[in-house]
């Protein structure tokens, strides 16, 4: 039973379709989406539809569902506004040509999607969210409950509950939209003997992360330009192990650098599938 991650398609249908069955994951293993299903892409609707009907998929919520979510449900000028500026155009139409009957139900899953999870193989634990955690709060948090981090201890010995009661307490707002402060320094997680939950999250295309991450350029990107699944914050601090891992293949921005990638947690494996033209 392996555990398989993804995120942040945007529409992206087809290429979110190669991604999968390259990974192949078989019924007995786990799929997670962390959200971003919608906008930008031509076809967002195709993409929920797909991910929904997946035999096991646990899926998050990403800021784009949350901004749908927003623009729909309220009466609000602003929300209509920001969910259009940032893509929902590509979505709308897509939604309005569903029967009302299908509509309601696909914007009820949406609307109980989690903000997080935490998952384990025999190696560590990882959370999962859509665009980071606040470590600091994380690290306080977890103090609270007897697990200290400090010194380069990391959360080696948190379980899986304290670290879901760590979430649970998290600010909403970063869980969905977090950037630099998650990416440019090290969540404190991971000890120095290489133990402690890895976060893995997307929102930031990893074309961008380097500028996120004050890593420089070069960081996220393949040679040709493309995002690729990038794990970050390795050093001697954490015995070697990359503390975060961005999976967003800046699917987003289309046929020039987006791709869509699949990571399984078991083994560190990615498989990819490029945006193409049209697509």
């Amino acid at each position: 039973m392996a555990i398989y991650v993804t995120s942040d398609a945007h529409g992206h249908l087809r290429a979110l379709d190669r991604a999968l069955e390259l990974a192949a994951p078989g019924p007995d293993d786990t799929l997670y989406v962390l959200g971003d299903m919608v906008d930008r892409g031509p076809e967002p609707v195709g993409v929920l539809q797909l991910v929904r009907g997946i035999p096991g998929v646990r899926v998050l919520m990403g800021n784009h569902e949350r901004m749908m979510l927003d623009a729909l449900l309220h009466d609000s000028d602003i929300d209509l506004g920001t969910w259009a500026l940032n893509g929902g155009y590509a979505t709308a139409p897509g939604l309005d040509s569903l029967p009302r009957e299908e509509f309601s139900d696909l914007i009820d899953w949406i609307a109980n999607l989690p903000l997080y999870d935490v998952v384990e193989t025999p190696e560590r634990a990882f959370i999962l969210a859509h665009a980071g955690i606040d470590a600091l709060a994380a690290r306080g948090y977890l103090a609270t409950a007897g697990v200290d981090c400090s010194e380069g201890r990391g959360a080696g010995d948190a379980t899986r509950e304290q670290l879901m009661d760590m979430m649970s307490q998290q600010d909403p707002q970063d869980l969905l939209w977090i950037r630099e402060r998650f990416w440019a320094e090290s969540t404190g997680l991971v000890g120095a003997d290489g133990t402690g939950p890895v976060v893995v999250a997307g929102h930031t295309p990893s074309t961008a992360l380097g500028f996120y991450a004050q890593a420089g350029e070069g960081v996220g990107v393949t040679e040709d330009g493309r995002g690729v699944v990038t794990p970050l914050g390795a050093c001697e601090a954490t015995g070697g192990v990359a503390d975060r891992i961005d999976i967003d293949c800046a699917a987003a921005g289309g046929a020039d650098m987006g791709r869509v990638g699949v990571l399984r947690l078991d083994d560190g494996a990615t498989w990819y599938a490029e945006v193409k033209p049209g697509e």
